[in-house]
């Protein structure tokens, strides 16, 4: 993460949501949790695109307890896919934690792997490998292409909704029905 400033317009803790006309293949469909976002540029995590490979053999691969752990691994991301994330509730201290907000967190070393393969995790969390990331500005051009919806977040939707429906319920926290936008991208 940045260690810049927020800026009056920061959507640090705000949902992105890829308008169906993105033409990015990476993001079609996806629903980006932003953890930073700065003058300098912003920082998320992708919370709906499973990768196909669980936690447990995550773990099982880093030599750790916790090959059982049956969670989805998702892609945070197309930036440095082989660097983990987690995103997490607030208790324990960890070597290299980001706050986000009080409720969110954001992890970047190995022994919270540790410590969620041994059930003496966080309460709430989600990994990620890679991220999504954006350049001084480049964020706002986007946006100002209406290539991204978004919201402030909802860590009911982050933690405890079901992967599958996340991308639904932040539209409709938008208050936006899928069917009815224009798609007409960069225009009312």
């Amino acid at each position: 993460m940045t260690t810049g400033t927020d800026t009056k317009a920061s959507l640090r803790h705000h949902f992105l949501v890829a308008s169906p006309w993105l033409a990015d293949p990476n993001f079609h469909g996806g629903v980006i949790y932003l953890c930073e976002h700065s003058s300098e540029g912003a920082l998320g995590l992708m919370i709906n695109q499973p990768l196909g490979i669980h936690l447990g053999e995550i773990l099982e691969q880093l030599d750790m307890h916790g090959g059982e752990l049956d969670l989805p691994v998702f892609t945070g991301g197309p930036v440095q896919p082989e660097r983990g994330f987690v995103l997490h509730s607030p208790g324990q201290h960890w070597q290299n934690t980001a706050t986000v907000t009080d409720d969110v967190l954001l992890t970047t070393s190995r022994d919270i792997l540790e410590g969620i393969g041994r059930n003496e995790g966080p309460e709430e969390f989600l990994v990620a490998l890679g991220y999504s990331g954006w350049g001084e500005g480049q964020l706002e051009e986007e946006l100002g292409s209406n290539a991204w919806l978004t919201c402030p977040a909802s860590t009911d939707i982050l933690f405890r909704t079901p992967v599958e429906k996340r991308y639904e319920a932040v539209l409709k926290l938008i208050g936006i029905d899928l069917n009815q936008l224009s798609d007409s991208v960069g225009h009312a």
